[in-house]
């Protein structure tokens, strides 16, 4: 795997990064590419996620937080200096293979180390039972990216404060709470931060590519679409009815439906879920005209595969969401 290293001393904001990882999928030749990167206090939430329900804007605003939005699904995450994201591109389009080949390699990197890291559930990974890493991918045509953190350590107050979880996945949004829920590095390991990335570029890599200023200045046209309104904030229209659940294995939803006279006029998908197709066109457009009952929805979803377009949903429980 190469490594991709940017010329010494640049730092950017987290966007940069996330053009980064676009830039490395688009333009250079298909091998398997990853990188680090360090951001100051940033929120990120999801591709699906609606920022009002996951974002404490005032607190972020105060502290000087900043928010954005990635192009992967599932959840909100706060990253800063004493936190490592890790990146990573294959020209594989497997998302099952991507994603568990990825985990599995950082878990083994880390019990190299000594800790006892293990995967689990759709996209952490644990030490003790704790949350250490989370992650998300997304697709590019001819590519997959993974990225995800790494917690070495993390302020736990700006991480508790500045996301807003549901209360089905975090009852509390304390401090003592967030720390029940998750873990950080250096309490298992002795190896400052800059040790860490450089055992980790080490054990991942064997070839590095230094990135030019040509490469920087396109990757800084890609990012601009990353802090437009539009993208950020989203379309957060009101709707007739909406409703929140979490279905174990598939992520947390949030179901906006439009309905007039029992007929269905548009339905909204929001959460941490993870993206493997297109929604619209595979689940939602299907779902136009339809009438709002169980056996209206069974005839206008006959026949799809509703897990190629959200990672592990079945037909039933998007029955289930809509209807319950």
């Amino acid at each position: 795997m190469i490594h991709v290293k940017l010329p010494t001393g640049m730092e950017y904001r987290l966007p940069f990064y996330l053009a980064m990882e676009e830039y490395v999928a688009r333009e250079l030749p298909a091998q398997d590419y990853f990188f680090m990167w360090q951001v100051e206090p940033t929120v990120i939430f999801g591709r699906n996620q609606l920022f009002d329900s996951e974002v404490d804007r005032g607190y972020c605003t105060a502290n000087g937080i900043q928010m954005y939005r990635r192009k992967s699904g599932g959840g909100c995450v706060f990253a800063d200096k004493s936190n490592i994201m890790l990146s990573y591109i294959t020209p594989s389009s497997n998302v099952n293979f991507t994603f568990n080949r990825y985990m599995l390699m950082v878990e083994h990197a880390l019990q190299k180390l000594g800790v006892d890291a293990r995967t689990t559930g759709r996209n952490d990974i644990l030490v003790d039972g704790k949350k250490v890493s989370g992650n998300a991918f997304y697709h590019l045509p001819g590519r997959s990216i993974v990225h995800g953190t790494m917690l070495y350590d993390t302020n736990l107050e700006h991480m508790a404060r500045a996301t807003t979880p549901s209360d089905c996945k975090l009852k509390s949004k304390g401090v003592e709470s967030v720390r029940q829920h998750i873990t950080t590095l250096n309490r298992y390991i002795s190896l400052s931060i800059e040790e860490l990335k450089q055992f980790f570029r080490t054990q991942l890599c064997d070839d590095e590519l230094v990135l030019t200023d040509d490469d920087i200045a396109a990757i800084h046209e890609i990012e601009r679409e990353y802090y437009t309104p539009e993208f950020i904030y989203g379309n957060n229209p009101a709707y007739s009815i909406v409703k929140d659940m979490r279905i174990e294995g598939v992520g947390e939803f949030r179901v906006s439906i439009d309905a007039k006279d029992g007929i269905i006029r548009k339905v909204n998908l929001a959460g941490d879920f993870f993206v493997v197709g297109d929604i619209d066109t595979m689940l939602l457009a299907r779902l136009k005209g339809v009438r709002l009952d169980r056996e209206a929805l069974e005839q206008a979803l006959d026949g799809v595969d509703c897990s190629a377009a959200i990672m592990n949903l079945t037909k039933e429980q998007l029955i289930n969401l809509i209807t319950d």
